[in-house]
């Protein structure tokens, strides 16, 4: 596989290469990249052709946006890239609840003023970056609609959102025939694998595509960690998991380092790394679209890149599948073959497929 081998995202005509360029890392300090270090980041995606630009109107405060349209219009690449943002989290002055959320006042600034830093004037798509728990969903699908009939948007899709939030917008869009969302971004890895229950059936069943974020685990998976002595939560490091996240659980579980001593293993064998043998068990999960790599450094970003050339074996999958599965939960552990042929009178039913 190359990031030329583009495919749509989801039930869409929007094609998009299977690993997308997050830019989380552009212009914010501490565990980001340097303004000259996130162009080179830029354009070592690009030039090994990939089409998918994925930021954000509150990350480093807008400067990553600032950066992004700035790459873009240098490089004369508008019309090739799918250029992707957010809005949800507040990005105004404190104590203004209009700064942030996903009612229509709060959508339309925010983005307004992200077509100012991308320097463009529409996005092809645009995520609701978060669920603020309050909006309904029908007024979300008719601000988002109306920006796609107005030629602000070309598509919509829904980040960190509940499944049955996807699902009614999604349907609620397709019984009135009009815009609705074509894809999800969720956090999904070999040590994140919750979306499995509810969201990875919700996206295929109704044509969403699922473009995960952190598939590294913010650098855990990649081996940038080293567990102290002694502690499972704790770790030495360089990376973002070395400092505040309020976005993010600690990863430094002892299940979770389980996980890591099989990937570290197989990534022996393979002779690769431990971040590509990760990749290319995400790249190889049912209905992903395409994985957003967040890189801080050029050779990060093609180090992550190699990972489209390494086909896990069958035996490979087994062991990466066993040492990661997710805790059982109601009420999932009432659907199987054996409750299945006592619903049916003891024979055996195989569903559509």
């Amino acid at each position: 596989m190359q990031l030329i081998d583009f495919r749509t995202l989801g039930r869409s005509g929007l094609v998009v290469s299977p690993l997308a360029l997050g830019t989380m890392t552009f212009g914010t300090p501490r565990w980001g990249s340097s303004d000259e270090e996130s162009e080179a980041i830029f354009r070592g995606y690009v030039e090994a052709g990939g089409n998918f630009i994925d930021t954000a109107n509150v990350y480093a405060q807008g400067r990553s946006e600032e950066l992004v349209g700035r790459y873009v219009a240098e490089a004369k690449l508008r019309d090739q890239l799918v250029l992707a943002t957010k809005s949800g989290f507040h990005s105004g002055q404190p104590g203004n609840p209009h700064g942030g959320g996903n009612g229509r006042k709060n959508i339309h600034q925010a983005l307004e003023a992200s077509l100012r830093r991308l320097q463009t004037d529409y996005v092809d798509l645009y995520w609701l970056h978060v669920w603020d728990m309050v909006t309904p969903v029908e007024e979300v699908i008719q601000t988002l609609g109306d920006l796609v009939r107005a030629g602000k948007i070309r598509y919509f899709a829904f980040s960190d959102i509940p499944a049955w939030y996807a699902a009614k917008a999604a349907t609620l869009a397709t019984a009135h025939s009009i815009p609705g969302p074509i894809a999800l971004q969720l956090e999904y890895s070999l040590v994140e694998r919750n979306i499995e229950h509810e969201h990875v059936p919700a996206a295929r069943e109704c044509g969403l595509g699922i473009t995960p974020w952190s598939p590294l685990a913010a650098g855990f998976l990649a081996g940038k960690y080293q567990r102290a002595s002694g502690s499972e939560a704790k770790a030495s490091g360089e990376g973002r998991l070395s400092g505040p996240n309020p976005f993010q659980d600690s990863k430094f579980t002892e299940h979770n380092w389980r996980v890591l001593a099989v990937v570290e293993e197989e990534a022996r064998e393979l002779n690769r790394t431990a971040a590509q043998v990760a990749l290319a068990w995400v790249l190889a999960q049912p209905g992903i679209s395409s994985v957003i790599l967040g890189a801080s450094k050029l050779t990060q970003l093609q180090d992550n890149l190699a990972a489209l050339n390494l086909h896990l074996t069958p035996a490979h999958l087994q062991q990466l599948n066993a040492a990661s599965a997710p805790a059982a939960i109601f009420p999932y552990g009432i659907f199987t073959p054996a409750i299945r042929k006592g619903i049916f009178g003891g024979t055996s039913v195989q569903g559509w497929q």
